[in-house]
């Protein structure tokens, strides 16, 4: 008998949106339909009784969104953060779902008979999460020095402030500014930056587990999950912050009891020495190995770090295989051919 495999697909933001794109409706589906065939490719290449799910980045969609909704407040009222985030996974998980299934109806068989869902879901979060204490997710534009300070006078942000309970009522509204380049590289060296805090669990996890047990294609956790805590009376309540999509990822894997995890970016391996003379890619490595790595400093935060935590996480927690590699080797690093793959 062939065992049935569960396997969650997280899509880098290079799967929706190109750097060097303005992030149009017509662009964003464009690249949506050549990730579609991507993963189609690989559908191909499985049973039809496997079950597939899939979650995906949104990073330059809630930062534009962001900058939409304070730019136009003395028109209409903007929404807070965790609202965009929600926002953000219908509009994309729209845009996949709808391209999916068309490209399942091409495949044909029984994948054709596939129901595709994305859904708006939660993420717990915690208020003692030590990134509330110093934002670590940047967002929006880059900025001069005379943005920012515009942005100081008039809407009261603080630019660096030390990562403790100082400014705290500022840390969880969205009102800081860090330098993340220096200044005699480029006239733009700050960016707003917003709490990302630890993923804790999937709210909606029956019921994400629910519909994938089913069959059903599922989107989920989109953009991280929109974060929420929860209160004395057991009750949730947004707040202002973006999860790291890969960490969230990983839960999402733990709630629906994924035996294989890929994640997608824009390189075909990770790297060690990344951007060093001796750079290489790292075809395979065990946990102690990419542990190692991480500690020693290999895999930056907010790019390669996570993506390697969150496979390592997986792999501890019981998942039985991982793969880091890029969107257009997605069925060549399945197989084995390319790509990193973690491993016990």
């Amino acid at each position: 008998m062939v065992k049935v495999k569960r396997l969650l697909i997280a899509l880098g933001g290079n799967a929706i949106k190109k750097a060097n794109e303005k992030g149009t409706t017509e662009e964003q589906f464009r690249n949506v339909a050549i990730t579609c065939k991507q993963i189609a490719r690989l559908l191909k290449k499985l049973n039809g009784d496997d079950k597939i799910a899939i979650t995906h980045g949104n990073g330059p969609q809630v930062g534009n969104l962001l900058i939409q909704q304070e730019e136009c407040s003395k028109l209409v009222p903007p929404q807070n953060l965790d609202v965009i985030c929600a926002m953000t996974q219908g509009q994309i998980g729209y845009m996949i779902q709808q391209t999916l299934q068309g490209y399942l109806k091409g495949i044909g068989g029984g994948w054709a008979k596939r129901h595709v869902i994305s859904i708006v879901n939660q993420v717990l979060v915690s208020l003692d999460d030590p990134d509330f204490l110093n934002p670590s997710k940047p967002i929006g534009n880059f900025l001069t020095r005379e943005e920012v300070e515009k942005l100081v006078r008039e809407k009261g942000y603080v630019i660096n402030p030390p990562p403790d309970k100082a400014y705290f009522d500022k840390k969880i509204a969205g009102l800081v500014i860090k330098q993340v380049m220096p200044m005699e590289l480029t006239p733009k060296p700050f960016r707003r930056v917003v709490p990302s805090p630890e993923p804790i669990k999937n709210i909606e996890a029956d019921a994400i587990k629910m519909l994938f047990d089913q069959g059903v294609i599922v989107i989920a956790s989109g953009g991280g999950g929109i974060p929420v805590v929860m209160n004395e009376d057991g009750s949730l309540r947004g707040v202002f912050a973006v999860i790291d999509k890969d960490k969230a990822s990983e839960k999402m894997a733990e709630a629906i009891n994924a035996t294989e995890f890929i994640i997608l970016t824009d390189v075909e391996y990770v790297m060690l020495n990344f951007g060093k003379p001796n750079e290489r890619p790292i075809h395979e490595m065990s946990i102690e190995e990419a542990e190692r790595y991480l500690a020693e400093g290999h895999f930056a935060e907010g790019s390669m770090g996570p993506k390697v935590l969150a496979c390592v996480r997986f792999l501890k927690w019981g998942g039985e295989r991982a793969i880091i590699s890029s969107l257009d080797k997605i069925v060549e690093a399945y197989e084995g051919k390319t790509g990193t793959h973690i491993y016990k």
